[in-house]
């Protein structure tokens, strides 16, 4: 039996290369469909090599927005480097990036 955090990271690594999801989007996925916070403590709690194998900086919030205050950089460095831009306010464009949840 997996837990709710194996689950989040499941669904997380489905989602592929320059796309995004909100954490809203992810836990409506899951057993916890209104628990978008409990997405965002799951992918706090990543280990560093966990952290390597879960592509968690392509989870957002929903207004396009990085807001992991603590690798914000690094989050947007990795998004940029997969083909993600961002605007002049720091939003992603979420009708061009955002994954729609199925398979790739």
């Amino acid at each position: 039996m997996s837990s709710y955090y194996d689950d989040v990271y499941a669904i997380v690594c489905r989602i592929p290369p320059g796309r995004v999801s909100t954490y809203g989007r992810i836990a409506a996925m899951t057993a916890v469909p209104r628990g978008a916070r409990g997405v965002g403590w799951a992918l706090h709690a990543l280990g560093p090599a966990q952290a390597r194998h879960v592509p968690w900086w392509r989870v957002i919030n929903a207004a396009g927005r990085i807001s992991n205050e603590y690798h914000a950089d690094l989050q947007r460095a990795l998004l940029e480097a997969e083909g993600v831009v961002f605007d002049e306010y720091g939003c992603v464009d979420l009708d061009k990036y955002l994954w729609d949840g199925k398979p790739s």
